[in-house]
Parts: structure tokens; sequence; C-alpha cells
């Protein structure tokens, strides 16, 4: 009901925030993300639904968070935002916000299918002191219960997005992080390629459903 309301929706928040960024300056620059694409609601259309996807200036994979930091370094000539920063959660509510109710169709085609084939395989494999994989929770035992939480099908489709939990705006790769610890398994640090290699297997899983971002989330 929260996300169905956008005034009740804690994530619009950081849209709000995104597009004050968006128009402004970056620091030492000069130039805003306006200079090159105007106006997002018509520029950034359907965008996020690519995403992510291979990207040959910087010869890898991105995703939005990365991308955006790579128009920042290579366009604007200043420096990367960190990831989770709310800056950097800000422009990618933003991005991410103006393909509302935009299907999900990511390509594994060409350069991008290595990124794709790693993201699956670390989807099925176990991992942790849990001895658990992914699919096992979000393929074979989606809406049961496990304690208070219902068990859900492991959609990207909501992120970045609000969580109750977290009383904060997170992206993506916030989420995978916290299933991992949930299993006791190491953690990637946030942007290793390996979670953005999983972040495409996730968005192929996906193809065809919304994007609701900024959802909300227990």
């Amino acid at each position: 009901a929260m996300r169905a309301d956008e005034l009740a929706d804690p994530g619009m928040l950081w849209v709000e925030r995104g597009e004050k960024l968006w128009n402004t300056p970056a620091e030492g620059s000069g130039k805003t993300c306006a200079s090159c694409h105007g106006s997002a609601q018509t520029s950034m259309r359907g965008v996020a639904a690519g995403y992510p996807k291979y990207d040959a200036g910087a010869g890898a994979v991105l995703d939005l968070e990365a991308r955006i930091n790579d128009c920042r370094t290579r366009r604007q000539q200043t420096t990367a935002l960190s990831r989770e920063s709310e800056d950097l959660l800000a422009l990618t509510a933003f991005v991410t916000y103006q393909s509302r109710g935009v299907p999900l169709a990511v390509s594994i085609d060409g350069p991008a299918r290595a990124s794709f084939d790693r993201g699956r395989e670390f989807y099925f494999q176990r991992h942790g002191q849990m001895n658990i994989a992914c699919t096992q929770c979000h393929d074979q035992n989606w809406g049961k219960r496990l304690l208070g939480e219902t068990i859900s099908q492991g959609h990207p489709t909501a992120f970045p997005g609000y969580r109750l939990e977290w009383q904060s705006l997170g992206s993506l790769q916030r989420r995978l992080r916290a299933c991992l610890f949930g299993i006791r398994a190491e953690m990637p640090a946030s942007g290793a390629p390996e979670l953005t290699d999983l972040e495409l297997y996730l968005a192929w899983r996906a193809q065809g459903l919304s994007l609701e971002a900024p959802g909300v989330r227990r």
C-alpha cells in the first residue's frame, strides 16, 4: 500500500533529491547530468530496464550505479560517488523512477554473456556455513514462511528500494550482501564484479516484469 501511494512511499524522498542532483553541476565540473541528457523524463525513460549491460567504453558489464559513476568520471571529469552514498542512491532512484512500469529487458548476448554465465553459476552454487544456494529459497521455497517473512521469488524490480528493516533506501547489491550475510557467507565488497554478474542474471530471470522502483519492502 505504501508503494502504491507516492506520498506514502519513503523512496520518493530520494527521487526528489536525485532530481535536484540531476540539475546541479558536479563538484569541480560545471556540468550537470542535464547538460548531456536534457530532461530525464524523456531521455531516461526505459534506460534502467536495460541494466546491467555491457559498456564498451568501460570494457565491462556495469550496473546502473556504476554507469552513473562512469559518467561522472569520464564525462563530467569529477570523482565517483561511494556505493550506498545518499547521492548515488538518489541519482539511481531518480533515473530508475523514469522507467516505472517498463518491463525489464536486459541483453545477455555478445560481451555480456560471460558475465551472465558467472551470475547464473553463482545463483545455483551453495554458499556459506549454511551451505545454501539462492535457488533453494527463491525457486524451491518461494511463498513459504521463514520465521515472520514470506520467501519471495527474488526478483529485483523494486531496487533501489526502501526497506523498513534498514529505515533507508538501499541498492540491490546491499540486499544481495545482506542475503549472503544471513547464510554466513563471505560478502563481496559493494561494486564487486560477482555481484554485478548476479544482478545481470537476476534481471534476465525477471525479464518482462515491470520496474517498480523505488519499491518498499519489509
